[in-house]
């Protein structure tokens, strides 16, 4: 109820400030499972998408959304988990295996399930290297992939921003991808990195972003610590020309 209650709300608000186009509706599937597989460029995506779908989407969301302090942490609680989305550990293994099991149930209820691919929100606009869970789940569910590019969100509120900004956004969906052929091989790392490869390229087809052949949790990694350098290396800068200043005064 509280899905289609937000649903209701924000539909009206989000179609006269944002006024979003969409490109490929026909290809979501009016009943019947599918993944609905997107690029994650910001935290506008997850009202997006569901905004151009009929259906109820369940997405897997990264469990720091259900987890963050303070008060953005407790909006973002109390929409990700009144809206019934499913959390997932991102640390791999056993942590993110029960949600790859939730997420294979809910396509075999015949539910439409949405994901990032990326794992978490592109530091810099760019499109980075997908996980193999989606491709995992497609697999064991037999289910077809549906690529959904999202197009100019970055820019109305990239990460760190608060307040996004009033802009148009808009999303490209693509023809449903058909992995039947590897149904028998869900346990096949090769077969699910070239799966999830293959979605990949159909998002960077989609949506005009670079490609990055790395995973976007390490690119955030380096660009911190590159910041973290750069700002060491002024501090230090600004320190020895304060102590110069001084020697020359004395």
């Amino acid at each position: 109820m509280f899905y289609w209650v937000l649903k209701a709300i924000l539909t009206p608000v989000l179609r006269v400030v944002w006024r979003p186009w969409v490109e490929g509706a026909e290809h979501i599937p009016a009943e019947g499972p599918a993944i609905l597989a997107g690029n994650h460029l910001s935290f506008l995506d997850h009202f997006f998408l569901p905004l151009v779908v009929s259906r109820r989407v369940t997405f897997l969301a990264k469990s720091d959304y259900f987890t963050e302090a303070g008060i953005k942490g407790w909006f973002k609680r109390v929409f990700f988990s009144g809206a019934g989305q499913i959390p997932i550990d991102r640390s791999g293994g056993k942590a993110s295996e029960g949600a790859l099991r939730s997420g294979v149930r809910v396509l075999r209820q015949g539910r439409l399930l949405g994901i990032y691919p990326e794992g978490t929100r592109s530091p810099d606009g760019r499109l980075y290297r997908g996980k193999i869970g989606v491709a995992r789940m497609a697999l064991e569910a037999g289910v077809p992939v549906i690529p959904v590019a999202m197009i100019g969100t970055f820019e109305a509120q990239p990460p760190g921003k608060l307040l996004p900004r009033v802009r148009r956004v808009g999303m490209r969906v693509g023809p449903p991808l058909d992995f039947s052929r590897y149904a028998e091989m869900a346990d096949d790392r090769f077969v699910l990195r070239s799966v999830t490869d293959q979605i990949m390229y159909e998002l960077m087809a989609l949506s005009g972003q670079e490609y990055v052949d790395m995973y976007a949790k390490r690119a955030k990694e380096e660009i911190a610590a590159a910041r973290a350098a750069a700002t060491s290396a002024a501090a230090t800068s600004d320190a020895a020309t304060s102590d110069a200043a001084t020697s020359d005064a004395a």
